[in-house]
């Protein structure tokens, strides 16, 4: 069975959204439609040094839509899944 690890929580919970690369890249990108390409946003995350906070935030606060930390919702599912 694998554990999932979450990190501590920064001070500030909105610093990492400032440093994310994401911030600085088309947010349609990131919400694709349903059946869109998520190749673009994936791509940004896998270089950005926020990915974990990222992740993290997401499946901490449930996020239902969009790429978070180099992941869909559906990929989330399931590593929430494998960590259980």
């Amino acid at each position: 069975m694998r554990e999932l690890f979450l990190l501590e929580p920064e001070t500030d919970e909105a610093g990492w959204q400032e440093r994310a690369l994401c911030a600085q890249t088309d947010p349609e990108a990131f919400f694709p439609e349903k059946g869109g390409s998520t190749r673009e946003a994936k791509k940004v995350c896998l270089t950005c040094e926020v990915r974990d906070e990222c992740l993290e935030s997401a499946l901490m606060n449930d996020e239902r839509f969009g790429i978070w930390g180099g992941l869909s919702e559906r990929e989330r599912r399931k590593l929430k899944k494998r960590a259980v």
